[in-house]
Order: structure tokens, then sequence, then C-alpha cells
């Protein structure tokens, strides 16, 4: 058998399966039996540990009963015995882990009485390992065995820690220290150990700290002094001479796991296997140091030998090459002359195959670059892998930059460092919003973890805009500069010079980075290109692609220093209205992708212009909104400045200059969400339609027509000749009159018009070169072509659009070609792949939040179930999006267009009454619009529930008068047709349809 007293009591047989001993006298006498393994333990002995001093009458027999109901549950796999001196329990002391524990143990400590520190290491880790608990539970806890095992058990840790300091270890020794000396004050041996792992760590003024907080504490506990052994160590280091080093070094042992940083692991593997120094560059916070020890002790070439120097303690770089050789374990380095320590090093490191780990270089940066290539060039084995936030400067130096994790390291890390605090904490919607709004720097991710130690995820997320407050509370056993996330960064800050700190706090103007246009434009240097490559080597900004960037955390460290915020930031503003005024005209011809790429790089800046103008300067952020308006329709979401443009227009007023009318208009536009919760919003578009029916001369912007009509405008058809003036002689403008005219025509239900008009203004479009323009008259034309039956055609044209839009990113427009698409699949029979055209329309129109667009594709998909007989998901289809349609109050066309699908669905499942009903409503709704496409549809509807066979011939007659073309290719008016055919004499049916063709709308209804 097995038994165990390190912690509860556990007794197993030999295959593993538990023994229960009985209740808590039976698990009393079995230890103390235990603790004499083979040995017989008197009868008083036994008695005393059962009862103590105050033995009850009768102890004798009861102690006899106890040991046979023992002895019945060991059996038969351990006996106890008999004698006229007491028990004993016939088993081996190997089987008790408390005997195990003292013999290896034992074993450990003489290993490092020999001078052989690994093998003592495992030795006494393997003691260790058996303690499953506090000793003994089930004995009282003044009893004198109890003290006794503890009492080796501290010894064993020590002899330990003893073992690891002599291989090297250090900085990974001192939490568990700092927390040993917590729970045992007064241990002298603990305060030697701590001074020596954080001298050993590169902090020999932390070690003697340690020191006076050990002679403070005996003096006034004990009333003592410290013992000779410990002032002989305090002397030591005051003298600056090493302590004991271990022969080979080491590098510190992880003390939480490793997260991400696969590409830069093996960037630093081919860089140290085909060069001889890499350098690891990056802000404070980004987790250089733990990059470094985690490739020095995995991706090192052979042989791994590695030596770890911290250099962050050092104000001086003439002490670089003692740190050098304490690391080293090279004794009495600090009691040499510089000549001399440097010869010393040389000689060191000349025979030696080893990577040294230099971290932390950034303030010493030109004497560790010296030092580094005295050594690279005299020690042909040594390599260097160095972390700094700028490169040392070095031929043959490889450069790994370290970015902050990407986001899904980032959670990764956050989770792990979060269940070290909160073991159940389980994912949380906001922690990647958490780990984004950190940068991904590691540093503040694991302070933002530790605080859900008081913190919800809501709390943590809200209160980050004050991040440097709330993350204050690090690992104590770093040095201070490097526990929370403002010192970090002001460790970086005070490297800075003057004019480099000037112009660190004016970039934080710019919110989305800047080209070196922009910044000399706006700031107050003259030619910041040095000051620029310099914040950049120094790992203050980020380049790329000519756009100078700050992580979000130095820019709110930065933006604390900025003097003359205001006048910054009028010069910020005024640089960004520019802008977008000459790439205006760009959007709209051939040359529209850079500039909307650049206006898109720009989005941040282009955002702050715009809300500092409406503080400061309402006209001049009306005039920066309109020619904001047209890159925001192809590229933001739908209504995402609504809430700004509100604010601009009340800060505008009713009094509106002449020469800002256009402006005025499309800041009105901008404000409808769609969604009807706003009551003003009918009278601002009342208002926009006097001001666009009084400017009767060429718009200087003319998409204000265009998102007029998208924002549930009227046509103003009446106006066509205005509408002719206000585009003027421009091409992209005439172009877009025939677009209009192409929609209104095809709302009349003049088909053949309608089509021309949108083959014109493609070929208009197609000379000024404008995808959007291209991409929106390819669409009803291929509608056109598929209403013929011309599938092949259809997607032909559909397929020549998808390019422009997705050249463009303009999600609306991709969304609405896919979904025609989409609709051109499913009539021609390909349901399966028409789902899919149906799905990626909808994410497409969700992303930028277009509801209308949304429901659209969902009624798609609800006719593809239908149409493969599948009901009750078509339902469920169209009831989404009947609920999207809801919160968009000018989607009626396509409110009416579902109701009919859910009438549809009625009438599959064999219900033509409540398919009435749907359609009924649905042509409540159709009336309601000017899409006379709608009502036709809604004909089509109704005549396949119709009573009668020549009522629905009539409806069917009107369906083709209303969209003024026959239908010849959707599946469910050519069934109906076909039925009503089939049911009906052919001269009857033609009568009845032709009869039906003069119908008026408000006449297409059920009766």
């Amino acid at each position: 058998m097995r038994f165990g007293i390190l912690g509860p009591l556990d007794i197993r047989t030999d295959d593993g399966a538990p023994v229960d001993p009985g209740g808590p006298r039976p698990r009393a006498l079995l230890t103390l039996l235990l603790l004499d393994t083979g040995r017989t333990v008197s009868t008083d002995r036994l008695t005393l540990g059962l009862y103590g001093t105050r033995t009850p009458a009768g102890a004798a027999n009861a102690l006899q009963s106890q040991i046979s109901r023992l002895r019945r549950r060991l059996a038969p796999h351990t006996g106890i015995e008999a004698s006229s001196a007491g028990y004993r329990l016939t088993t081996f002391p190997e089987a008790v882990d408390a005997h195990r524990f003292e013999h290896t143990a034992g074993e450990g400590r003489a290993a490092l009485s020999a001078g052989d520190p690994a093998r003592a290491a495992a030795r006494l880790r393997e003691a260790l390992a058996l303690w499953r608990g506090p000793a003994l539970p089930d004995l009282p806890e003044a009893h004198a065995e109890r003290a006794r095992l503890e009492g080796l058990r501290l010894a064993a840790v020590q002899d330990r820690i003893e073992a690891d300091l002599l291989l090297g270890a250090g900085a990974e020794l001192v939490a568990e220290l700092r927390a040993l000396l917590s729970a045992h004050p007064l241990d002298e041996r603990l305060y030697g150990q701590l001074m020596r792992s954080l001298h050993a760590a590169g902090r020999p003024a932390e070690a003697l700290t340690v020191y006076e907080e050990a002679r403070r504490t005996l003096a006034d506990e004990l009333g003592a002094d410290p013992s000779p052994e410990l002032s002989a160590l305090h002397l030591e280091l005051l003298r600056g001479n090493g302590v004991r080093r271990p022969a080979r070094p080491r590098v510190p042992v992880q003390l939480t796991p490793f997260v991400g940083r696969d590409r830069e692991l093996a960037r630093i593997g081919r860089g140290l296997s085909g060069s001889r120094l890499v350098t690891l560059t990056g802000p404070g916070g980004v987790g250089k140091t733990r990059l470094a020890i985690e490739a020095a002790r995995t991706r090192a070439p052979s042989p791994p030998d590695a030596c770890f120097v911290e250099l962050a303690p050092l104000s001086d770089g003439a002490g670089i090459p003692y740190a050098v050789l304490a690391a080293l374990g090279v004794r009495d380095g600090f009691r040499t002359p510089a000549t001399d320590t440097i010869d010393r090093l040389l000689a060191a490191l000349e025979e030696r195959e080893l990577l040294l780990v230099l971290d932390n270089c950034e303030h010493l940066v030109e004497d560790v670059a010296r030092l580094s290539a005295l050594l690279l060039g005299a020690c042909p084995g040594v390599r260097v892998l160095a972390t700094s936030r700028e490169a040392l400067g070095i031929t043959g130096e490889v450069l790994v930059p370290v970015p902050p994790l990407p986001p899904e390291p980032a959670v990764r890390l956050f989770l792990d460092r979060a269940r070290a605090v909160r073991p159940d904490f389980d994912d949380h919607a906001r922690v990647a919003d958490i780990c984004r709004a950190l940068d991904g720097l590691p540093l503040a991710i694991e302070l933002a973890a530790a605080r859900l130690r008081t913190l919800t995820p809501d709390e943590l997320a809200d209160r980050l805009d004050d991040r440097f407050r709330l993350l204050t509370r690090g690992d104590r056993s770093k040095a201070p500069r490097h526990r929370t996330l403002r010192a970090v960064v002001e460790w970086s800050w005070d490297l800075l010079d003057d004019e480099e700190r000037e112009l660190a706090a004016e970039l934080t103007v710019f919110p989305g980075g800047a080209t070196l246009d922009a910044v000399t434009a706006v700031c107050n240097a003259d030619h910041p290109e040095d000051l620029l490559a310099s914040l950049v080597e120094k790992s203050f900004l980020e380049v790329s692609e000519g756009r100078y960037r700050m992580l979000e955390t130095i820019r709110a460290f930065a933006a604390g220093h900025l003097i003359g915020a205001d006048g910054l930031l009028d010069a910020h503003a005024e640089y960004f209205r520019r802008l977008a005024e000459r790439a205006e005209p760009y959007l709209r011809g051939g040359g529209q992708l850079p500039w909307l790429a650049r206006l898109t790089a720009e989005h941040g800046n282009l955002d702050a212009a715009l809300r500092h103008l409406v503080r400061r300067a309402p006209a001049d952020a009306l005039r920066l909104m309109a020619h904001l308006s047209w890159f925001w329709r192809l590229r933001g979401p739908h209504d995402v400045h609504a809430s700004l443009a509100r604010t601009l227009l009340a800060a505008v007023g009713d009094l509106v200059p002449a020469e800002l009318a256009e402006e005025y208009a499309l800041c009105a536009m901008n404000t409808v969400s769609g969604r009807g919760d706003d009551p003003a919003e009918p009278d601002r578009m009342a208002r926009v339609a006097d001001v666009l029916r009084g400017l009767e001369k060429p718009l200087r912007l003319p998409f204000t027509l265009v998102l007029w009509s998208l924002t549930g405008g009227p046509l103003l058809a009446s106006d066509e000749e205005l509408r002719a003036v206000q585009v003027g002689d421009d091409p992209w403008g005439r172009a877009l009159l025939d677009l209009g005219l192409g929609y209104q025509m095809q709302f009349r239900g003049r088909p053949a018009e309608s089509e021309a008009a949108f083959a014109r203004s493609l070929a208009a479009f197609h000379v000024t070169g404008d995808r959007w323009g291209m991409a929106n008259c390819l669409d009803p034309l291929a509608g056109f072509a598929a209403r013929r039956g011309a599938y092949d055609e259809a997607l032909a044209l559909l397929d020549e659009g998808l390019p422009y839009v997705r050249e463009l990113e303009a999600p609306e427009e991709t969304a609405d070609l896919l979904r025609t698409r989409g609709t051109v699949l499913l009539h021609r029979g390909d349901a399966e792949a028409a789902v899919v055209h149906y799905e990626e329309s909808a994410a497409l129109a969700r992303g930028a939040g277009a509801p209308d667009k949304v429901a659209a594709a969902w009624r798609g998909l609800g006719d593809t179930a239908r149409l493969s007989g599948h009901t009750a998901h078509a339902r469920v289809h169209y009831d989404n999006a009947l609920e999207a349609c809801a919160a968009n109050w000018f989607s009626v066309g396509e409110t009416a267009r579902i109701l009919i699908g859910l009438g549809r669905t009625e009438a599959a499942e064999g219900d033509p009454d409540k398919a009435r009903e749907w359609f009924t409503r649905a042509h409540t709704h159709a009336l309601e619009s000017p899409d006379c496409l709608a009502l036709a549809d809604i004909a089509d509807a109704l005549a396949s529930v119709a009573r009668s066979a020549g009522r629905a011939a009539e409806l069917l007659g009107a369906a083709v008068g209303l969209r003024g073309e026959p239908l010849d290719a959707d599946p469910d008016v050519v069934r109906t047709r076909d039925d009503v055919r089939a049911a009906l004499p052919a001269e009857a049916y033609d009568e009845a349809f032709e009869r039906g063709r003069g119908l008026r709308a408000a006449a297409v209804s059920g009766r």
C-alpha cells in the first residue's frame, strides 16, 4: 500500500484503489503509526496523540477497539502487529510520503554540499512535489511532528532556491522569496537568498534595500542585529562583489505561459542563424524582454548556452561590462579598473559559444553598441540578442520589430491572465474591445486583466479612457519603471530630447496618423523629417507606407504634454478641410480609387477635423461635411454621421447663408437615419426640398441629387428642366440625369425608355471612368435581361459591375449586385448558389448599416426557401426581413414585397384566404410608394389566389400594364399564368387580360 500524510490522508492499494480508514479517530491513529512506520509505537504515545493530556476513562480499551477496526480496514494489504510495548504498522518507510520526502530531500541537500546544484535542484523538486497540503491534518495543530515536518519543508525549499541560485537563476526567484519572507519574516537565510537573487538579476540597489529591511525587522521583533553571515553578504554587495555564480549561465524561466509571437520567434531564429547580432525593437510594454527570453530558450542556434543581462537598472554605460561579468558568474568584476574589466570580459568569452541577451538597452544605446561591436569582433563564438526601443546601429545588425499583439493572441493573453486572478472567468463580449483599446500591448493587457479582481469587464472597458490611472498595479518583482503603464511610457518619454518631445506632443492632434505633408503643414517643426525619423527609431512612432502613427496609449500620454492645442487643432482642421475639397471631384471619375484610399486612410483625421469645426466654425464644418458626403456614401456605414450632422444643424441655426445652401441641404440629408426615430426629419426634408428647388444654377456637388433620392426625398419629377440646369455641363452630372431618368421611367412602367436611359448613362459613365455610376447602370440593365429570360446576358452584366464596386469597397452597391445575381440564379434554377449570394449580400448590407438592403437579401432567402418547398424556413426569413424594414421608414416598396412573400407562403401551405390577407396588406403599403413595380408584383400575387380564373387573368393583365412588360422568367408568375390559361378558353383569357391592363393602381386589390 501507499500512504500520504503530507496533505489530506490518502491510502491506496498497489493498483491505485483508494482505501477508507474510517472516521476521525482511526485516521488520527493511522497517522501516528505512519510517522513511525516499521517501529513499535507505545500505547502511551498513541493515547496521548489521540486524546491529549486529558485521557478519558477506558482509553486503553478504546484504543484496542480502534486498532481492531483499523486492522480490518487495511487487511489484507497491510497489517498492524501488537506487542507488550505497543503497536507497529507492518509496511516499509518508502510507502509513506513523509519518509520519502525526508530521504529525497536529504539526497538533494547532500548533492548541494557536494557541489552538484543541478542534481540537488532535481531531487529537491521531487521531494517537494510530494506535498499536497498542510502535513498531518488529522492530528492536533500543536502536534510537534507537524511543526518538524513543516520546518523540513521550508528547509528543502531554501535548499532548492540555493541550488537554483547556483545554476544562475535570479529574477524568477524574487517573487517566490518575497512570498516566503511574508510568511517567515525572521528567517535570515531567506533575506540572504533574496539579496543574492536580486543581485543576480542585475538589481544591486534593491538587494541592499532588502538588507535594511532585514535589519529593521530583526531589531523590532527580536532586538537583535543580523547574523555575521548576512552582514558579510551585505558587505560584499556594498563592495560590488558578485556572489557565487553558475558555471553555465542561464536565462530566466517564464513564470506565466508565453502567448503568440510565432512569427517574431521564427524571424529571431533565422536572424541568429545568419547573423551574430539581432535587436528586438518596439515601444515599451510590447513584450520585447519576454520574447527575447523565449527566443533564447527555444530558437537560439546550437549550442543553446545563453546568458541574460538586465541593463535597465544601470544609469551609466561604464557599468555594462561589470553587469555582463556578473551575469557570466565571473567574481570580483567590480573591483578592477575599466580597462582590466574589458580584458577580463574578452578573456571570459573568447573561447565560448554563447548567446548574450542584453535587455533594455535604449538608455545606454551608444555604450551597448560599442561593447557589442567589440565582443562580436573579438569573440567569434558569441552572438548578441538585444532588446531596445531603438536599434544599436551596428553593421550586420538584424532588426526584428516587435509590434503589438494581433487581436486573437491579445485576447488569449487577456483570458490567460484574467483566469489567474478569477479562475471562473469566461470569455466576454468586450474583451476584444479592451485589447483593441489597449493597442494590443501585452503589459497593458496584463495590467488590465489583473483589474478583474475588483472590476467587471464592462466597468474595465468603460474606464480605459483613464488608462494611466487604472493600470497601476503591476508585478512587484519588476523594476519600478516596468510596473505600471505610465511608468513604461514615461521611461520612453524621458529618453527624448526637447525637440522630439515637442513634436511628439504636437503629433497627438492626428488621431489617424499623419503623412509628412500633413505634419509639415500642421506642426511647428519647419523640417520635421529628421525628428520623425528619430521618433520612429526610438519606437515612439510607427511608420508604414509614408504614414506616421502613434499607439493610442503613447498618444494619450503625449497629449498631456501638448501646449497650444487650440491653434494646432485649428491648423489640423483647415488642412483636412482643404484635402476633402481637393479630393471630392476625383471621387466621381477614373482616378477615384487612389483618392478613396487616401480619404480612407485619413478617416480618423477627417472625423476629428469635422468635430472640431462643428464646435469652432460651423460654416467651415458645413463645407467639410458637404465634401465628405459622397465619400461617406461610397465607403461609410449608412447613418454613422447622423448624430454629428444634427449637432451641426443646431449650431448653424435657421439663418443659412445663400452661398452655403447646397452644403446645408447635404448636412440635413446626413441627419436621416431612416429609422423614423427623429420626429424633426419630415420638417427638415421639406426644407431641403425647398432649398433644392431654389437652386437655379449648376450644383457644385451634383451628387446632391443622388443623396436626396437615396434618403427618401421626392424625385422632383416636375422639375426635370431645373435638374438639368443644376447639373450643368458636368459630364458626370449629365450621366447622372440619365441614371435618374432610367429609374423614373421604370417606376412609371415604361421599361423601353428606362432601359434606353440606363444604357445612355452607362456609356457616359464609361467616359468619366466612374465605377459607381457604371455599376449602378449595370444592375438595372441586368434586371431587364433577366426578366426577358436572358440569364447569361444578365449574369455577364452583373459580373462586369461587381469588380467595380469591389474596387470601390462600396458595401451597399456590392450587396445590391449580389442580391440581383442571386435572383437571376434562383430564377434559372440554381437555388443553392442563390442562397450563397443572398447571405453574402445580407452580411455586407448589415455591415454598411443599410437595413432595407438587409431586408431585401432576407426576402431573397425567403423566396428561395419557399420555391424549394421549405415554407417554415421561408416564413422565418420573411419575418426577419419584415423586422429589418420596420427599422427603416423609406423601405415601403420592400415591405410590400416581403408581405407578398408571406402571402405566397400561406398559399403554398394551402390557405388562400390568409394569403389574400397578406396581399391586401401589401397593397395598402404599396399605395404609399411611387414604385408601380411593387403594385405590379401585388397584382401578380393576387392573381395566384383569385376566386375566379377571369379575375386572375385581369390581375395578370394589370401587372403587365403597370410594369410595362411581362415577366417571362419569374417562376411564380409563369406558374400562375399557365394555370389561368389552362382554366380559361384562349379568347376569354385574352379579353380579361386586356381588360386588366386598364385597371388603375387602386383597383389592384383582392375581391
